[in-house]
């Protein structure tokens, strides 16, 4: 059974690491240690090296830097300088933190095929919600610091490792940071799709800006209800109003989820958390989601939820959705008119 995220974050610290990287302290593991030329399956290139061969990329990246100095990356708009060292509310500053990373095969089936995706765990987190699953990096800011050059090596060592992509989790709140990165891990051979695996708490500006740069993004649609949002992740009763701007111009930009031998190499696959008593509004996202993307859109409506981190403190979190209310979401999903859910 593949480890579910959490426990491939907890392992990941032990095993992770790569010859290039003594830099972060890790150890090398068996993955990087006889490096592989990248695996073709026929795919286009990756958008962003035609962005970087043109000189748009380096624009972006520039563009992208200034956003900090009045930080306005995600929806919040802290406003604070993080250039010069103040601590918005993602409890980032100038710096960034790696907490895990590897082959990962606890992904969707068209994410991790044979050779698993390549996982990339960033510390702390732009949304913050009360029952986060990976707290410890999330809120706590589990990690160690790592450079640009760090972060460039990180991904190469996960293509050498024959990842079929390169799987940024929690990237919002840093996206200056791994363009800095990837342009860097560009010029030394990284040519695997680009995934942006966000909580959908995400900024219509930026995300215009990553036109061309992500090949496949991976958001979650938490919630339908503003008062939940806000009641449920730190205060953010604006979230479903972000997320649904977000997410529709990542459809715009992506379209729906593109295979070759079962392997996705661009598209959207939108991730949704059933929450006991429907505390999610499964039912009003499937409705959306086939109203406002089309019922082609490839949906993982996940039933894994369990009380973690603050979840016991705020009923009905403090327990896991039944076998019924998972069946219902499925139902609605399927009622809906959604033709690609898992």
């Amino acid at each position: 059974m593949a480890p579910s995220r959490r426990e491939f974050i907890q392992g990941g610290l032990a095993a992770a690491g790569a010859a290039a990287l003594t830099r972060l302290g890790f150890t090398r593991p068996a993955w990087a240690r006889e490096p592989q030329s990248p695996q073709s399956n026929g795919a286009p290139e990756p958008g962003y090296l035609e962005l970087e061969r043109g000189g748009e990329l380096e624009r972006r990246e520039r563009e992208l830097w200034a956003m900090l100095e009045n930080c306005r990356l995600c929806p919040r708009q802290c406003g604070v300088n993080r250039l010069a060292g103040e601590e918005g509310s993602c409890g980032s500053a100038e710096t960034f933190k790696v907490a895990s990373y590897g082959p990962h095969f606890g992904e969707e089936r068209p994410l991790t095929g044979k050779r698993g995706s390549g996982t990339i765990f960033f510390s702390h987190c732009n949304l913050l919600c009360a029952f986060c699953q990976n707290w410890e990096i999330n809120h706590r800011g589990d990690g160690r610091q790592a450079s640009h050059a760090d972060l460039a090596g990180i991904m190469l060592a996960l293509q050498g490792a024959g990842c079929h992509n390169i799987n940024l989790v929690t990237p919002t709140h840093l996206v200056p940071h791994w363009v800095s990165a990837l342009r860097l891990a560009i010029a030394e051979g990284l040519r695997l799709p680009l995934l942006y695996n966000s909580s959908g708490y995400d900024s219509l500006e930026v995300i215009r800006l990553l036109d061309g740069v992500i090949d496949v993004y991976l958001p979650d649609f938490k919630y339908q209800d503003a008062e939940i949002a806000a009641r449920f992740s730190n205060g953010a009763p604006d979230y479903p109003i972000h997320a649904a701007a977000a997410i529709r111009e990542m459809h715009r930009q992506v379209g729906e989820l593109k295979q070759i031998d079962g392997i996705a190499h661009k598209g959207l696959l939108i991730r949704h958390l059933v929450l006991p008593e429907n505390m999610a509004g499964t039912d009003g996202f499937v409705r959306w989601v086939v109203s406002e993307l089309g019922p082609e859109t490839h949906v993982n409506i996940m039933g894994q939820y369990s009380p973690q981190f603050r979840a016991r403190e705020y009923p009905p979190l403090d327990r896991r959705p039944t076998r019924e209310e998972i069946a219902q979401a499925q139902r609605w999903a399927r009622e809906a008119g959604l033709r690609h859910f898992y």
